[in-house]
């Protein structure tokens, strides 16, 4: 019997060469996603040999585009973006606008473009990928750190950005000359009803999810998960993720991207979401990978050849426009020049973003082929160049710390809220407490020292909460406690106690130290995430030490035995 194994053939061979040269890129310590964009090239038309089926793979790929949404939608946190508002939103719009105007005007002027093909070209440039971002992030340690904070808030602006973006290119692509319109597109209406029509539906559509999706779909999973089946509850989260997305592109025109990341924006409100990040997870990684593969697939080699001063000029927009714009950028917000060098290179790529509107853009007329290839080229040298870039930030820093009065004035700042305000009351200055780091752990230690009122000095890196703090009346201190100018602004030195509430063992061991230096008496109660770092930390002596899983054992130990013996306290030991 003879089959049309296509379907097969494609991904047979976009996951088997994704597979060895993703493992060949993370073993040079390069994204393996640009081991997915070169497999995708190796099976495309434009290069010899094996060719797979272009459009299965553009159909795969749009279900990637679905699940990565929809993952983003996922990790989508408001209150995350709002720590960090003050320099997430102004910074990356004005970044993008930057990078934007950089693009246009040079595809306009050296390239002579057209102008909306110019304007559609610097808008792909402008946005980085949140999938690199947040592994090199990951892969430092650093999302939890104010400067993974601050990174990956700006991300997450530009992601709503590109979104709304992504809604209003079709209606607006007969103004920007698309050459691919649909009768209607090219009819009389005038532009303003064919964008009110488009946001009403998008409107529409955002107060369906939000009124009536975020009660149905935490019921259905309710339901689901009721039956203790694993694969029931995995299959209603990706056929929410992914008939949401389809049902919002035919019933309100809007795209499958927009509908996919607002099924994961409801669905991260529920009770159920940690456990859909987990199920689906394996879900977006394969069909992310063809969406990556699917993209490759596109890429024209020769465009290397041909075109070399093109791609190279659009590689220096991206990594030293971009990178040097939020550079600047930050440091006007009066952060110093470690974080404004993160975020730079945090910036200083692009991706999967890009991608799909270029993707879109080419389907719209908008974008030449030689457009998606530059954009292609482009993106695969700036996130090769990416981990460099994140090696260097500390040496870059360095160098500078060493050469020049400026980048010292930079890098300390002259911050309003690193000091306690000198009206501070008396009894947070002598026998008090600090807490360090006010997370989810740190308010809680707050309120119940509120409760007896014990007096409480915070020290925190994110300035926002500091200052919302002070608006409290809350003696706050804004810096990282591995400083000792920070501790000493908590008054450390006549300190009762400190707590560190936050879970990174390497600022705990620095944090320590200070403190013990400049207060040998100070009782130190520290938290830790990680069972062989309480029993390092407890042999060494240097204080109180808690473990989250520990103490959330001996709590329900506790009332257990409590239950079988009423009125009986039960301690229960801590492991040696």
């Amino acid at each position: 019997m003879e089959h049309n194994i296509s379907l097969i053939s494609t991904l047979a061979a976009g996951f088997g060469i994704a597979l060895v040269l993703g493992f060949v890129a993370e073993r040079i310590k390069m994204p393996a996603l640009v081991g997915y964009l070169l497999a995708g090239i190796i099976i495309g038309p434009n290069t010899p040999g094996f060719v797979a089926d272009v459009q299965l793979a553009a159909q795969l790929s749009e279900i990637g585009v679905m699940l990565l949404m929809f993952g983003v939608g996922l990790h989508f946190s408001l209150r995350d973006l709002l720590a960090v508002r003050r320099i997430a939103i102004p910074g990356a719009i004005v970044q993008m606008a930057f990078a934007t105007v950089l693009g246009a005007l040079l595809a306009f002027y050296a390239w002579g473009w057209p102008w909306g093909q110019a304007l559609v070209f610097g808008v792909t440039l402008s946005c980085a990928s949140t999938v690199v971002l947040l592994k090199a992030i990951e892969a430092r340690g650093a999302l939890d750190t104010m400067n993974g904070r601050i990174a990956v808030g700006w991300l997450v602006v530009e992601d709503l950005a590109t979104v709304l973006v992504l809604v209003l290119l079709p209606p607006l692509a007969s103004v920007l000359g698309g050459a691919n319109q649909a009768p209607a597109a090219a009819s009389d209406v005038p532009i303003w009803v064919t964008l009110g029509i488009t946001l009403l539906q998008v409107a529409g559509f955002v107060a369906l999810m939000l009124v009536a999706g975020s009660r149905l779909i935490p019921w259905v999973l309710w339901h689901v998960s009721r039956t203790g089946s694993r694969e029931l509850f995995t299959l209603a989260v990706i056929a929410a993720a992914i008939g949401i997305a389809f049902g919002a592109a035919q019933l309100f025109s809007v795209s499958f991207a927009l509908g996919a990341f607002f099924a994961g924006m409801v669905m991260r409100e529920s009770e159920f979401a940690h456990r859909a990040a987990q199920e689906s997870l394996p879900f977006r990684d394969a069909f992310s990978v063809l969406f990556f593969v699917a993209v490759g697939m596109l890429f024209e080699p020769a465009v290397l050849m041909l075109e070399p001063i093109k791609v190279l000029t659009v590689v220096l927009i991206i990594v030293v426009g971009k990178g040097l714009a939020s550079l600047l950028l930050v440091l006007a917000f009066r952060y110093p020049l470690n974080t404004a060098l993160t975020v730079s290179a945090s910036l200083a790529q692009i991706g999967e973003f890009s991608f799909i509107l270029a993707g879109l853009s080419v389907a719209l007329g908008l974008l030449p082929a030689e457009g998606m290839s530059l954009i292609l080229a482009a993106a695969l040298i700036s996130i090769a160049l990416n981990p460099l870039l994140f090696a260097m930030v500390e040496p870059v820093r360095r160098w500078f710390l060493a050469r020049s009065d400026i980048a010292r004035a930079l890098e300390i700042r002259v911050d309003p809220y690193a000091e306690l305000p000198t009206d501070t009351a008396r009894r947070y200055l002598e026998g008090q407490v600090v807490i360090v780091g006010f997370g989810r752990v740190g308010r809680r230690i707050a309120d119940a020292l509120v409760e007896r009122d014990i007096p409480y000095v915070v020290v925190e890196q994110r300035r926002e909460v500091v200052e919302a703090l002070r608006r409290k009346g809350v003696p706050a201190v804004s810096g990282n406690a591995t400083d000792a100018a920070v501790l000493i602004q908590a008054h450390i030195a006549n300190a009762a106690m400190m707590v560190v509430a936050t879970p990174d063992l390497m600022d705990i061991r620095a944090t320590v130290e200070i403190a013990r230096t400049l207060n040998p008496d100070i009782e130190l109660v520290l938290r830790t995430h990680s069972e062989s770092e309480s029993v390092l930390l407890r042999q060494e002596g240097v204080g109180a030490v808690f473990f989250g899983e520990e103490e959330l054992a001996r709590g329900m130990a506790g009332y257990v035995l409590g239950r079988f013996f009423p009125g009986m306290t039960h301690p229960v030991p801590v492991p040696d």
